[in-house]
């Protein structure tokens, strides 16, 4: 895919997706127009309160210190919980370094100085979805 006069890779698959954030931590994932739109210079907005926020909504993508499971759940749970942002016609998934500015309310960090890595394939949302329903007990509360 092309995005501002250069080529973007495109990840290809779920695996190769652990293998890229293994390889470069602190990504972020994405989900928009794309970084031509994203990089003209606005920035997020919380809808409910009509606020423009101080740089774009992102969500990490790298697993947490204390996650005892695979990376591939962790990831491809990030995924999908991010997903339902494509519903949206035009939006598709990419990944991206930037610098953390602060934090929406919906505690999703928000960046500056993005620096666009690479677009997910649009299988990789499907692929999710089926690693995540496989692996998780989907929908179930986290009360103890």
């Amino acid at each position: 895919m092309v995005i501002t006069g250069r080529q973007l890779p495109v990840v290809p698959d779920l695996a190769a997706l652990v293998e890229l954030v293994r390889l470069r931590p602190g990504l972020y994932l994405r989900q928009s127009e794309g970084p031509d739109a994203d990089l003209s210079g606005k920035t997020s907005v919380d809808c409910e309160a009509r606020v423009h926020m101080p740089g774009l909504s992102v969500t990490t993508i790298d697993p947490e210190p204390w996650w005892p499971r695979p990376a591939i759940d962790w990831i491809a749970r990030r995924v999908c919980k991010y997903a339902d942002l494509a519903d949206v016609q035009g939006r598709h998934p990419w990944l991206l370094t930037a610098r953390p500015v602060g934090l929406g309310p919906d505690h999703e960090p928000l960046v500056v100085d993005v620096e666009p890595v690479a677009w997910l394939a649009p299988s990789i949302v499907d692929e999710a979805r089926a690693h995540y329903h496989a692996a998780f007990d989907v929908a179930r509360d986290s009360r103890a």
